[in-house]
């Protein structure tokens, strides 16, 4: 049986105006995860995620490389229960 979780995720680094958040979005698509990416006022990235826990892990590394203009200095992970909130994976502004 899967086991699907939910992340929150928060990160640092040069990730705003460099297309960070359409990576997220193009990567969370293709493996099938759900949820949303904004900018954070501080300068970092939120995420919000669900999907199977194989997938997230895959998600999650992805992540922290991001795209190649990005430079991640940190990246926080907090798992929870799957809620199975969203129906597809979208940029927040």
């Amino acid at each position: 049986m899967d086991t699907y979780i939910r992340a929150h995720i928060t990160v640092s680094g040069v990730v705003q105006g460099i297309g960070y958040r359409f990576f997220a979005q193009r990567t969370a698509t293709e493996l099938g995860i759900t949820g949303y990416v904004r900018n954070l006022p501080d300068g970092r990235v939120e995420v919000v995620a669900e999907g199977k826990q194989g997938l997230m892990n895959s998600f999650i590394e992805e992540l922290r490389h991001g795209p190649w203009s990005a430079h991640v200095s940190k990246i926080n992970v907090d798992t929870s229960q799957y809620r199975a909130e969203f129906n597809r994976f979208t940029i927040r502004f």
